[in-house]
């Protein structure tokens, strides 16, 4: 397949497993709504903690395309975690 097409799958999967992961921490831990979890880890600082929590779930992508063999899709996943890391440290300096 299209190498450029597989590292965009990968990106978009990696993208879908963060806000899928950040969600499923909020349902299960907070006592609160999601907008409402959001707002109070925004005025608490806990926002890029939050979000790194979600990307745990990138790690579940990663290695699974590894093992399928799909290395351009795990890469892809990869880049999506790296821009995670990047928001991260947005609002952890901001």
């Amino acid at each position: 397949m299209n190498t450029k097409k597989e590292l965009i799958i990968g990106f978009i999967v990696g993208l879908i497993a963060n806000t899928f992961g950040t969600l499923l921490y909020i349902l299960i831990f907070s006592d609160l709504g999601i907008v409402e979890t959001f707002k109070a880890a925004e005025e608490q600082g806990y926002l890029g903690s939050l979000l790194a929590l979600g990307a745990i779930l990138n790690l579940v992508a990663f290695f699974a395309f590894l093992r399928i063999r799909r290395d351009q899709r795990a890469k892809g996943v990869l880049v999506a975690t790296l821009l995670t890391a990047l928001v991260i440290l947005y609002y952890k300096v901001f």
